[in-house]
């Protein structure tokens, strides 16, 4: 299994309706992830979860942003191909301006090997 190293300009963008479905992703998004965008619209976003995230992780930022806050951490989400890749994510919930409807927004950008060292001894206390 690979790894695939954020560049220091990738910025992956997707929205989620409120059940977590793809609405939107893009083009880094799609390229770090390994899928197109038709593949990726009208899909769970878990499609990208690595099994090594703990459910905590995903619970925390569920009840994070349906209270209206924003939830920032660290992922480590998987590949098409079956590689993964880390991301510190920032994930919020906004109203849709096409369906006026409640969605997320997650934005991620690349983790320094530090925050990745830090992040898999993290997630090594949690389930």
């Amino acid at each position: 299994m690979s790894e695939y190293v954020l560049k220091s300009n990738d910025f992956l963008v997707s929205q989620t309706d409120s059940s977590g479905i793809i609405m939107f992703a893009n083009d880094d998004f799609c390229k770090v992830a390994g899928y197109t965008l038709e593949e990726l619209v009208g899909k769970p976003h878990n499609v990208v979860r690595h099994r090594d995230m703990p459910k905590a992780a995903f619970k925390d930022l569920w009840a994070t942003v349906k209270q209206g806050k924003v939830w920032t951490g660290y992922v480590k989400n998987a590949t098409k191909d079956g590689g993964f890749y880390w991301v510190y994510a920032t994930v919020y919930s906004m109203i849709d301006a096409a369906t006026k409807k409640q969605c997320y927004l997650s934005c991620r950008r690349k983790l320094s090997a530090e925050e990745v060292k830090q992040a898999e001894e993290l997630y090594k206390t949690l389930r």
